[in-house]
């Protein structure tokens, strides 16, 4: 039963970081991993923050507009 629930919370994390367009990290680093073995792997602050300039022209991961 607790393995079921953390598979739920880990669904709906992953829903609500889709919902608002933020790139899965885990998927980031799995594919890294498995595309690209001799290059570096971003943080997930790293990642995070150029997220957040690709979809909302932010500067080191601060949103500077809305839409």
């Amino acid at each position: 039963m607790r393995k079921f629930f953390q598979k739920v919370l880990a669904y709906r994390k992953q829903f609500l970081d889709l919902l608002v367009g933020v790139p899965n990290y885990e998927k980031y680093v799995e594919h890294m991993k498995t595309h690209h073995p001799g290059e570096p792997i971003k943080s997930r602050k790293e990642f995070f923050c150029e997220a957040q300039e690709a979809r909302y022209n932010g500067k080191g991961g601060k949103v500077s507009r809305c839409c």
